[in-house]
């Protein structure tokens, strides 16, 4: 067997792959670099679980980063277990090619409870007293011990929230290294985000981008360098291209004003009710899966939607099915949003009526994706100080709610999700022993079966 790695540098298209990034500029040169045509929806969980299953979502499961669970009447996102997807990954296919196979997975999503031999994955403490405390989760429990001696505690707020920054995604890489030099596993599949956040924070502007750019190139090229020394094969792939927006599309607040939404008063504010709602969206970048609890009312929500100006697509059936999407998990209907377009989750028309949990950072809270906590809000003065005092106050055992994120969706100016793109904007594939400049998403892993094994599978 060949070592392989396959290295997601998320949100990496064409259109980035130039001066500011000079390591992989030259060592994409001798590669060939192939599109990938997107999933939908292409966000990270859907997308991935494609490339590691060679299925689409109307077979793996995975319609989304979340969905309506329909057995409890919530809505849930960003679940963990491996459990939930329902094809076998690349790794069970080659433990029955060869028993002897091993793989490593470095903070792929779906990375708890699976069959890979080496796993780690960011898991929070979340404390009695209020207090998340950063961490992470791995198999062998004994390998986040180890990780974390050499390097230090996983940097969680650096991997989501208003603090993300280039150090998750070292510490990723880093980590990485580390468990190919103790393990050396036949397949390493390693997760780099740091793009992802920097393009939905700023889009392609220049300014702010080009540091960014040159920071995860360091990261790779270190990285790249030492699996190559080591005789690996490495790959790199991205889930999608992030393209600019300007335009929020609150897809709840619609529905409430068609009067679908229920919510629930507490304390004065407003929690969305979805088992009571005659119809929800679940709202994630620039997809959405609307929920209809009330059948009679399908045909007017659909006609509604259809001529809004921020929908593109309004999928019902026969158009999920067309676009491999038909699984009972997704939406009665699905949503596409025009280009320059993304959907928010918010469903309150008052701002002061909005949950406690729209200030802060929580997602598993929100009955949505939302971009806007990678922010902190610009109207509270002093913000520092402020983040300051309530972390004080929470180590020395007050609960205080870090409502420090802000409600302004229009701060977000970069977004992912649709599959009408530019092939500059698609996702890429840059490896060996691949001849195609186009690649089904569903190809990934019988292209790397290939390079493991030597031949097609």
């Amino acid at each position: 067997m060949n070592k392989i790695a396959l290295i997601n540098v998320v949100g990496l298209s064409k259109r980035l792959i130039g001066n500011d990034t000079p390591f992989l500029k030259k060592w994409s040169a001798s590669k060939n670099i192939s599109s990938i045509e997107p999933v939908l929806p292409a966000v990270t969980c859907s997308v991935q679980t494609t490339y590691l299953t060679g299925k689409w979502p109307n077979e793996h499961g995975i319609v989304a980063n979340g969905w309506f669970f329909k057995e409890l009447q919530e809505i849930k996102l960003w679940k963990q277990s491996n459990k939930l997807v329902q094809s076998e990954s690349i790794w069970d296919y080659a433990k029955k090619m060869n028993p002897a196979f091993t793989c490593a997975n470095m903070f792929w999503w779906y990375n708890m409870y699976s069959s890979v031999d080496y796993a780690v994955t960011p898991r929070p403490q979340y404390r009695a007293n209020g207090l998340k405390i950063p961490d992470c989760y791995s198999a062998p429990a004994n390998l986040r011990d180890r990780l974390q001696q050499v390097l230090g505690t996983f940097p969680l707020f650096d991997f989501w929230g208003p603090k993300t920054s280039i150090k998750s995604s070292k510490w990723i890489a880093d980590a990485s290294k580390l468990v190919f030099d103790w393990h050396r596993p036949d397949l390493l599949l390693v997760y780099l985000p740091h793009l992802d956040y920097v393009l939905q924070k700023s889009g392609h502007e220049q300014t702010p981008l080009k540091k960014d750019l040159l920071e995860i190139d360091k990261v790779c090229e270190r990285l790249i360098l030492s699996l190559e020394a080591q005789g690996v094969q490495v790959n790199i792939i991205s889930e999608y291209g992030i393209t600019d927006v300007s335009t929020p599309v609150h897809i709840n607040r619609i529905l409430r004003e068609m009067g679908m939404i229920s919510v629930r008063k507490e304390n004065g504010l407003e929690l969305l009710d979805p088992g009571t709602s005659k119809a929800f969206a679940l709202a994630d970048h620039q997809v959405a899966h609307i929920y209809i609890n009330d059948a009679t009312q399908k045909a007017f929500i659909k006609e509604e939607l259809s001529n809004h100006p921020g929908i593109e697509w309004v999928l019902d059936e026969t158009g999920q099915k067309e676009h491999h999407l038909d699984h009972e998990r997704s939406g009665d209907l699905v949503i596409v949003a025009k280009k320059d377009h993304w959907f928010t989750y918010y469903y309150w028309l008052d701002d002061t009526k909005a949950p406690d949990y729209a200030r802060t950072v929580a997602i598993h809270d929100k009955p949505g994706y939302d971009p806007v906590e990678m922010f902190l809000d610009p109207n509270k003065k002093l913000i520092i100080p402020r983040i300051a005092l309530k972390l004080i106050a929470k180590k020395i055992g007050f609960r205080t709610l870090m409502d420090i994120i802000p409600l302004d969706a229009s701060l977000v100016k970069g977004s992912h999700g649709r599959i009408q793109l530019e092939d500059k904007d698609k996702a890429i594939f840059i490896g060996h022993q691949v001849n195609s400049n186009a690649l089904s998403p569903t190809e990934i892993k019988n292209t790397l079966l290939t390079q493991i094994f030597g031949t097609p599978k």
